[in-house]
């Protein structure tokens, strides 16, 4: 049986889908969707921060932000990573911008890319380096390379808390109960790691790396990449690709969607996204039961049987 009619009867067993995928944008779309219940959804796409509000009307909303991943705080505060300035910053409710980190140990970061926030307002968030490397400046004492995570505490300390356990770290969630930490580790050269990890999380926040658990090996074709969890704890990962990238990256059979994982890690579904390639999803909508999901500059929603988790 094929890989997308084997999900279409498991989504079909578990409910977790309730339509089809529908085609929402052609463009603007790129990357870290965030869903908002005064503004609407934000997505990062062609170097702004882009809205679609409530009424489905779209819009820049902050121009020129060469920003990846977005996430609001329990304050209502936009945090973004801001891949192309090597940092992740604040917007503060008058507009102004605080930086939250630029650099550790005197290095700036690479392209931070994806974010998370746990029960005690701790942020995480991943530092890939994707394209060219001359420009890295992170590194081990022996001179190797770190595409590493970080952890942001509430009184600014930064912790680098994974630094060679993955290849190289895209999308990451912690759990809502902050025992887990899932990260996607989506290197996209010849060779590279296309695998979902699950780390348990000590109560300060650092992961237990001997705990690393391999959830989900995407193998030759493109990895996993920004990630969402609904209420019943259940993981939807956006992963793969509908047309090849040779040599790296293969393609056959097509693997672009949303991969949906239990909580205790299992894949119970899958559904395919019919444009290349599938970079994240959001669970939006007055009753946080439509997942947007953005592929290749696109925008997409599906509606889901749960809502999706919220920070409260």
């Amino acid at each position: 049986m094929c890989l997308i009619c084997a999900a279409t009867t498991v989504l079909a067993e578990e409910a977790i889908f309730l339509g089809q995928p529908k085609l929402l944008q052609e463009h603007g779309a790129g990357e870290g969707p965030v869903w908002h219940p005064q503004l609407g959804l934000l997505t990062s796409g062609e170097g702004n921060i882009n809205r679609r509000d409530l009424s489905g009307l779209t819009s820049v909303y902050r121009r020129d932000a060469g920003s990846n991943g977005l996430l609001f705080d329990r304050q209502g505060r936009l945090i973004v990573c801001e891949n192309r300035r090597r940092r992740v910053i604040r917007i503060e409710p008058d507009g102004s911008v605080t930086v939250l980190a630029d650099s550790y140990d005197g290095q700036k970061f690479n392209q931070p890319n994806d974010l998370t926030i746990d029960s005690k307002n701790r942020i995480y968030f991943s530092d890939p380096q994707y394209g060219d490397r001359s420009g890295m400046q992170m590194r081990d004492p022996e001179g190797r390379e770190i595409e590493g995570i970080y952890r942001i505490d509430p009184d600014g300390q930064v912790d680098r808390i994974i630094a060679h356990e993955v290849d190289r770290p895209n999308g990451l969630i912690v759990t809502a109960d902050d025992r887990f930490l899932f990260v996607a580790d989506n290197n996209n050269a010849l060779g590279g790691a296309r695998k979902l990890w699950r780390f348990e999380l000590r109560s300060d926040g650092t992961p237990d790396l001997a705990s690393q658990t391999l959830i989900h090996d995407w193998k030759t074709t493109r990895g996993p990449d920004g990630m969402k969890l609904d209420q019943s704890g259940r993981l939807y990962v956006a992963a793969g690709l509908n047309q090849p990238h040779l040599p790296q990256e293969t393609a056959d059979p097509p693997t672009a969607g949303i991969y949906v994982f239990s909580a205790t890690g299992t894949q119970i579904g899958f559904v395919a996204i019919p444009r290349d390639e599938t970079t994240n999803c959001a669970f939006g909508g007055e009753d946080a039961k439509t997942l947007f999901v953005t592929a290749g500059g696109t925008l997409w929603s599906i509606p889901t049987a749960v809502p999706g988790y919220r920070i409260r």
